[in-house]
């Protein structure tokens, strides 16, 4: 079963495959850029476009995105809020079931600790995926996390 993570935001939507096995292993992953100074619509039109080839693509079997937890930016807020609206379209368009964690439970996944910090859960990305760096960007880091802790908070559905 291939797992498509998802890290939204505006300027960049992370984007992590995964095959779910017993041991996940690394398909591809990326990041969708979009440039402040191109209006909004068109941002979240390019969000839309990239992500329906990537599912074209690699025909993932669920999508995974991280919830939004909390912004102290209400702006950064709203605009992840409408980049989460347009993977949720997505996902409904390519019939997608759709699984969200917050960012406690994507930690406590993948270090059993839920205050750890970004980079622990980069290293555990690292090294739960075999890979020799951490995928850059941040972003799509982000994107893998997500969808390993849906291989793990579901370990025993379709491998």
């Amino acid at each position: 079963m291939i797992v498509l993570g998802i890290d939204p935001g505006i300027a960049l939507t992370g984007w992590g495959l995964v095959r779910k096995k017993a041991n996940p292993e690394l398909i591809n992953f990326g990041c969708i850029k979009t440039l402040p100074e191109v209006p909004s619509q068109e941002r979240l039109f390019k969000i839309f476009e990239d992500l329906e080839k990537i599912i074209k693509d690699y025909r993932p079997k669920i999508m995974v995105a991280e919830k939004l937890f909390f912004n102290t930016n209400a702006k950064t807020a709203l605009a992840v809020g409408e980049a989460r609206g347009v993977i949720k379209i997505c996902a409904v368009r390519n019939r997608l079931p759709l699984v969200e964690f917050t960012p406690l439970q994507v930690k406590n996944s993948l270090t059993g600790y839920g205050r750890a910090e970004k980079k622990q859960i980069q290293a555990m990305v690292k090294i739960l995926l075999g890979l020799s760096e951490i995928p850059q960007p941040d972003d799509a880091a982000d994107a893998l996390a997500v969808a390993l802790t849906y291989c793990f908070y579901h370990p025993n559905l379709e491998k």
